[in-house]
């Protein structure tokens, strides 16, 4: 079942399911009643880099921490696999960057 989905900066459409959204806040309850922000870093990202595994990896700051959500894009659709907050962005963004290309 899908709480709901965001277009990524590739304008391709990226799901977040029930059981990807109780995955999230279980590990990480301070995310509890943030669904609206963890999409909104998908269709709003201050960046996107590479993951490690194949996956993206969005940011967007959020108060004092940054909004980080990591999500796979196949065959033309996507979904969320997990999301944290961190003020320890600096070894995020020095990953290989997707969007936007410019430094």
């Amino acid at each position: 079942m899908v709480v709901g989905s965001a277009y990524s900066v590739h304008h391709v459409p990226i799901r977040l399911t029930y059981e990807r959204l109780y995955h999230i806040t279980e590990n990480h309850p301070e995310l509890a009643g943030r669904t609206y922000q963890l999409l909104e870093t998908i269709s709003n990202p201050e960046f996107v880099v590479k993951g490690k595994r194949g996956e993206q990896i969005a940011a967007r700051k959020i108060d004092h921490r940054y909004l980080v959500v990591a999500y796979r894009e196949e065959d033309n659709q996507g979904f969320i696999i997990t999301s944290f907050l961190t003020s320890k962005i600096h070894q995020i963004q020095q990953r290989p960057r997707i969007w936007p290309t410019h430094n």
